[in-house]
């Protein structure tokens, strides 16, 4: 007769999702039980003309689950009619199975990310409204009242001004 062991019959899988709707596939997934992993991205980003820190997906339309791969295990069929799932990832017939350390990294990575800001010191910037619309400058900082300071080169001077951050647009 085998001893029995306590050993850990779940595995990652990756889910594929509609467009936008990871984070109601995620909720719709653990309200069944599953436990479930979306890496999250802290950026900011223009909303309502103001920067401010949004989280999105790390990876767009995906997100990762634990399944049980045992016999004894709870049935899979549920999570292809969950809303916000379009559907299991597969390699032909067979789902596509994400190793443990891979899910470490990205939970230990997300994390010890900072966040992502819209603009750094130093990036060339072109002012997208009001009386200086066209005009490169040089990003330099958000001020107190969440305004961005730009240095203009006027008449061969730069000249410090501060301007509303949704007015402003990165130059690749």
């Amino acid at each position: 007769m085998q001893p029995t062991t306590d050993r850990d019959t779940t595995t990652w899988y990756l889910i594929h999702t509609k467009p936008r709707q990871e984070r109601i596939a995620l909720t719709n997934l653990e309200r069944q039980g599953y436990t479930c992993y979306l890496p999250l991205l802290r950026v900011e980003k223009i909303r309502r003309r103001k920067a401010e820190v949004v989280s999105e997906p790390l990876f767009a339309r995906y997100l990762f689950v634990r399944l049980d791969t045992s016999d004894n295990g709870p049935s899979w069929a549920p999570i292809r009619s969950t809303l916000g799932v379009s559907q299991l990832v597969r390699f032909g017939t067979r789902p596509a199975k994400v190793e443990d350390p891979l899910v470490d990294l990205l939970r230990s990575r997300e994390l010890a990310q900072p966040t992502e800001p819209l603009f750094s010191q130093g990036d060339t910037v072109v002012i997208t409204e009001g009386p200086f619309a066209g005009l490169e400058a040089a990003y330099q900082m958000v001020d107190a009242e969440q305004r961005a300071m730009v240095l203009l080169h006027i008449l061969s001077q730069p000249v410090p001004v501060k301007i509303d951050a949704a007015s402003l647009r990165k130059v690749n």
